[in-house]
């Protein structure tokens, strides 16, 4: 994709696949789901999973799983605010960009 992709919309991103996963999913998975969308490195989105801990959007436990740990991402309450936020924001500006490049938007 042409388009750099900032922190806000990773972070809407991110959130969006992980509030599809009633009980969580984990890193690997997030990473595979966000990649059927954009091109993006794990390096890049555990950044973006941790920010998204620590601004208590996302809860994180682990589980065991083939005789070992995997740690998984559950969305909050704040983090499904910050998602509606986010989604009422994007619909607004895809709507004003989209307007622009079919000449309809006032400059």
């Amino acid at each position: 994709m042409v388009f750099n992709t900032g922190a806000a919309l990773l972070d809407a991103i991110v959130l969006a696949v992980v509030s599809r996963e009633q009980e969580g999913t984990y890193g690997y998975k997030i990473t595979q789901d966000v990649r059927k969308v954009l091109e993006v490195s794990e390096s890049t989105l555990y950044p973006v999973l941790r920010r998204l801990q620590k601004d208590e959007c996302l809860e994180v436990y682990d589980r065991q799983f083939d005789g070992r740990n995997r740690r998984y991402y559950k969305v909050t309450p704040k983090g499904t605010a910050q998602l509606n936020l986010y989604h009422e924001e994007w619909k607004l500006y895809s709507r004003k960009i989209q307007e622009l490049f079919e000449g309809g938007a006032a400059i």
